[in-house]
């Protein structure tokens, strides 16, 4: 059972319904949950000076604190008030491993002790952070690690903006450079969490927040086809990218079960719609499984596919085998026969190979499992 608290402080009420177990001893609401008006009226009630307000979400938003104490321009007494009225659930790294080609994969601690992880690829052009929206997924994808867990509940918007953050300072420290891209393809479906996905973004994108480019924000989806729908209706400004995986409805219900209430059919409707509704970057998603989709008449069936979507490319990528899926990824022969006749179909293809295999942190690998 969820708590609904009432905080009252002398002319400031604030009613929030906070994702805390009532059994959890924080039941303060997150500060940073809280509108620019309601912590107006919290600093007035205390009698403070309205400035406080900027300085507090500056910390929040553009200093990255991750606690109260981190507010070194606030008195100690100011700090202290804060702590007893609100909450700071910040996302904590919880361990880090580093693969031989660059990868950094981070398993991060939720307030109240969930895991979950998130991936920074480097490469020589760009720094992206692969994060994650859910704590575990309740999809099941067949070749997916993570659709073998339980979902334990959605990530907040604060908790996925600490990702991000908590990445963008790795990048920082081990290759000097910020991040260039954002892609929402670990643990998770996002529009699954549509508000609080949406709501990251915002504050990713933010000119007081993070204020990167909402064009270098990717949304990756299993295909949830009135989701889509919703992001054309709400303009979104980032990029759409389906995991697609098969080329027939016949193939793709087999290791994506979402398939049978979202087909192909209903999810070429919805990615055209949010195509006229945003015009903005639709990619396809496909990773080749041996003798499941990777033939000649699956790239023919792909490329009909790709006809009827207005998508700029298709990623090609390369299975990582994971220990509760059959498949295995097909030989090198297989993947540039199945490359050339999307090719010679003039297909704007791309085959994507995996960073990060020997730490568990490639496409597909990602289940809190630590590797040594």
């Amino acid at each position: 059972m969820l708590c609904k608290i009432e905080f009252v402080t002398q002319k400031f009420s604030i009613a929030a319904s906070v994702g805390y177990l009532c059994a959890m001893n924080t039941p303060l609401p997150n500060i940073r949950h809280l509108s620019i008006a309601e912590l107006e009226a919290y600093f007035e009630s205390i009698g403070d000076k309205k400035f406080r307000v900027k300085q507090v979400h500056e910390w929040i938003w553009q200093k990255h604190a991750h606690s109260f104490d981190d507010m070194t321009n606030l008195s100690k007494d100011l700090r202290n008030k804060l702590a007893g009225s609100f909450s700071f659930p910040a996302l904590k790294i919880d361990a880090t491993q580093y693969s031989s080609d660059g990868t950094v994969k981070s398993r991060f601690k939720t307030f109240d002790g969930h895991l979950v992880e998130g991936v920074l690829i480097p490469t020589d052009e760009r720094k992206t952070a692969c994060v994650s929206s859910q704590i575990g997924c309740s999809l099941s994808c067949k070749f997916c690690a993570t659709g073998y867990m339980d979902r334990k509940r959605n990530l907040t918007y604060d908790e996925i903006y600490d990702q991000v953050v908590l990445i963008n300072e790795q990048s920082e420290k081990t290759f000097e450079k910020k991040l260039s891209n954002i892609v929402f393809m670990g643990m998770g479906e996002p529009l699954m969490n549509y508000a609080n996905v949406l709501r990251a973004i915002e504050r990713i994108s933010a000119e007081d927040g993070l204020f990167m480019s909402p064009k270098r924000i990717t949304v990756s989806t299993a295909g949830v086809a009135k989701q889509i729908k919703m992001l054309g209706d709400d303009k979104v400004r980032f990029k759409l990218a389906l995991s697609l995986h098969a080329p027939t409805d016949e193939k793709r219900d087999k290791i994506m079960p979402i398939n049978e209430s979202n087909n192909i059919k209903v999810l070429i409707e919805a990615l055209n719609y949010f195509y006229k509704q945003t015009g903005n970057e639709i990619t396809l998603e496909y990773i080749l499984f041996k003798n499941l989709n990777d033939s000649e008449k699956d790239a023919e069936d792909l490329t009909k596919i790709y006809r009827q979507v207005p998508a700029d490319l298709i990623n090609i990528i390369e299975y990582n085998p994971i220990a509760e899926f059959r498949f295995s990824k097909p030989d090198e022969e297989a993947v540039q026969s199945f490359m050339g006749i999307l090719e010679s179909n003039k297909v704007n293809a791309r085959l994507r190979r995996s960073r990060g295999k020997d730490i568990d942190a490639a496409c597909g690998q990602l289940a809190n499992k630590d590797k040594h």
